[in-house]
């Protein structure tokens, strides 16, 4: 644990370093706000965004999406995720500051919005446009109050200085979709730790 709260202080340092201190939400800068907690969505409700709308700093790219606010099912950090289907199959993207050359470790939690059909959530996650990871999750069993988030985890090698990350559902015809929280992106090297969970 040590190991890992170390390995965490070295990334942001070298993530904000990277980034410069005047960056904002509409440049390039430090991966931000994995957890989705801003704008606030109304609580115990969700704001609905299509493509071309922003979340902070990542920007609908495709269908639709759906914020869902404090109190409306259980996050897995932090009080809002997102449902990456809206009133149909969407995706969200974050563009930030990498090294050319070093190693990421990109880990999200994954659950699926039980409010309807299909049980089985389907999604990929991506870097530059080209999938990295599929994911499912299934529903069944799972409520509001206990969605059963999963850890989920894959590494890139970035090729520039800025990478786009994004999560991109592949649930057709259905307005409940996978639920993405607590995205972390951490450059492994010299952080061993980083990349073996």
């Amino acid at each position: 644990m040590l190991a890992m709260r170390t390995c965490v202080i070295a990334v942001t340092s070298v993530l904000l370093a990277s980034a410069g201190a005047t960056a904002s939400a509409q440049t390039v800068s430090r991966f931000d706000d994995g957890s989705f907690e801003y704008p606030r969505a109304t609580a115990n409700s969700f704001t609905s965004l299509s493509a071309g709308q922003a979340i902070g700093p990542w920007q609908v790219t495709a269908g639709s999406v759906d914020l869902i606010g404090a109190g409306f099912w259980q996050a897995a950090e932090g009080d809002q995720s997102v449902d990456l289907n809206g009133s149909n199959s969407g995706a969200v993207a974050q563009t930030f500051t990498t090294v050319p050359g070093t190693t990421y470790t990109v880990t999200y939690a994954l659950a699926g919005n039980p409010g309807g059909a299909p049980a089985l959530k389907t999604g990929s996650a991506l870097i530059d446009g080209q999938n990295f990871q599929d994911f499912s999750f299934n529903t069944t069993g799972k409520t509001f109050t206990n969605m059963g988030y999963v850890n989920r985890q894959f590494t890139f090698r970035a090729t520039g200085s800025a990478t786009v990350v994004a999560f991109a559902s592949t649930t057709p015809d259905s307005a409940y979709g996978p639920v993405v929280d607590d995205v972390r992106i951490q450059p492994c090297a010299p952080c061993l730790p980083c990349g073996n969970g």
